[in-house]
């Protein structure tokens, strides 16, 4: 038989971790003396260490190993372990094309991130403006007309708010636009307030300081960014207005997310 030390340096494990094995029971000494407490192992056992040993450089759990060992189908661990692993490379795949793209925007001005917006439901309403500016006076007036509707309905937290232009083109003048925003219900509605449930939704997201007749250069950077990924659209944009005329002196403080 082996001592503790002996069978380290065969194995090539740590004493440290045929300790640590031990009392996870997947390596369990022969013997251990009465007395002195020394371990002793089997030149058997080899195969075993030498099995967790490689299971573990492949980034099994103990769990994991556990139940192969315990005789779980090997075959299904080892798949959902592939695809965990085909999730952290797309994950890193990701990562690496949005450091590679802010490395090639010289003033580094916008930044890509992809994220999934979560299912929700949200109170909406359309109309046709004159002008870009009557958002700003027509979307308070929904939110108002909403709760007067249903005064114990609550907005969603974190809160989600987002406008879609809803024609084909971009226009100057009667313009086609729908408000959204996220609540916890569904709720009563009107000829203007009406309800829906969103899908879970995966999206490019980018932030835009600045005044509104500036947004076109973020759209052509996140349209660019989608097309060098390979991305395809698949809906309407949103724009959240996060900061704006209702609480910045100063237009340059305007954040918009698209």
């Amino acid at each position: 038989m082996l001592k503790i030390g002996e069978f380290s340096k065969l194995s090539h494990l740590t004493v440290k971790a045929l300790r640590f094995y031990e009392r996870e029971g997947l390596l369990i000494p022969v013997s251990i003396d009465f007395w002195t407490g020394y371990r002793f192992y089997e030149t058997s056992q080899l195969a075993r260490a030498a099995q967790i040993k490689a299971y573990r450089q492949l980034g099994l759990s103990i769990d994991e190993i556990r139940d192969i060992m315990n005789g779980k189908d090997a075959r299904k661990i080892f798949t959902e372990k592939a695809k965990a692993l085909q999730e952290q490379r797309d994950d890193i795949d990701i990562r690496l094309s949005i450091i590679n793209h802010i490395l090639e925007d010289e003033e580094m001005k916008y930044q890509v991130t992809e994220k999934t917006i979560p299912e929700m439901i949200v109170y909406y309403s359309e109309t046709v403006l004159d002008k870009y500016e009557d958002s700003m006076q027509w979307i308070p007036a929904q939110g108002a007309e909403c709760m007067k509707l249903n005064p114990n309905l609550k907005c969603a937290e974190p809160p989600y708010e987002f406008c879609e232009y809803l024609d084909g083109e971009h226009k100057e003048t009667d313009i086609q636009i729908r408000h959204n925003e996220a609540v916890t219900a569904m709720g009563v509605e009107s000829d203007t307030i009406k309800f829906r449930r969103l899908p879970e939704t995966k999206v490019i997201s980018i932030f835009h300081k600045g005044a509104y007749d500036q947004i076109g250069e973020a759209y052509a950077y996140i349209m660019k960014y989608a097309e060098e990924n390979g991305f395809e659209i698949a809906g309407l944009a949103r724009e959240c207005y996060i900061d704006g005329i209702w609480n910045k002196d100063s237009v340059d403080e305007w954040l918009t997310e698209i």
